[in-house]
């Protein structure tokens, strides 16, 4: 699963998250907003353009930071390019929360980017039934670490909250991945649709 989900996050979030860091240093703060979004939409690019699979992960990214971008450089606010995020992780927060509801829940499109599953078990009950849990659970993954930002946000200098952000959202974030792995996998077994441990291991 790390194989198949590492690529994904290292191109729609570590990545830019890195050339933003050294961009900073080097020429800035609007030179490294720029040189992140140029980043995601060359790698959103070579995957279209050699027809490969798009994940919603780096869809997610490229629209998110698209938006912030243009509003940041037309109201000229730094501040407003660090709060948008917040305002996203609300806004995306309250997508996982209604699609439970309307049936389709989030998790389970954007499941495929971490772990390659065939329709058909997308499709069985027990599959539905965990990814309208795991939804809730993000729902409120997100608004948890909203609220911690803008803590930071309006409490810390600059370069303080950049790295302090950023280590609570991987902190919530890798949280909420662990748990949701640990979660998934348990209750898969406990239907019958993923072999226990042992039982692989025997296979093996």
């Amino acid at each position: 699963m790390l194989r198949h989900a590492i690529p994904h996050l290292f191109e729609a979030t570590l990545a830019p998250l890195a050339l933003f860091y050294l961009s900073l240093w080097l020429i800035g703060v609007w030179g490294a907003l720029l040189v992140a979004l140029g980043w995601s939409y060359l790698a959103l690019a070579r995957r279209v353009v050699f027809g490969q699979r798009v994940p919603g992960i780096l869809v997610l990214a490229v629209v998110g930071l698209t938006v912030r971008t243009a509003i940041a450089l037309a109201s000229g606010s730094v501040f407003v390019y660090f709060l948008q995020p917040t305002l996203g992780s609300l806004t995306v927060g309250g997508a996982f929360l209604l699609s439970v509801p309307a049936g389709r829940p989030l998790a389970g499109r954007l499941a495929a980017d971490f772990y390659p599953m065939s329709p058909e078990m997308l499709a069985n009950v027990a599959v539905r039934r965990f990814f309208r849990r795991i939804s809730l659970l993000w729902a409120f993954v997100n608004v948890v670490n909203a609220g911690l930002t803008i803590w930071l946000l309006v409490s810390q200098p600059l370069p303080t909250f950049v790295i302090a952000r950023t280590a609570v959202s991987l902190g919530c974030t890798g949280g909420a991945i662990a748990v949701s792995t640990v979660w998934f996998f348990r209750s898969m077994r406990r239907h019958g649709l993923l072999k226990p441990k042992h039982a692989r291991a025997v296979a093996a």
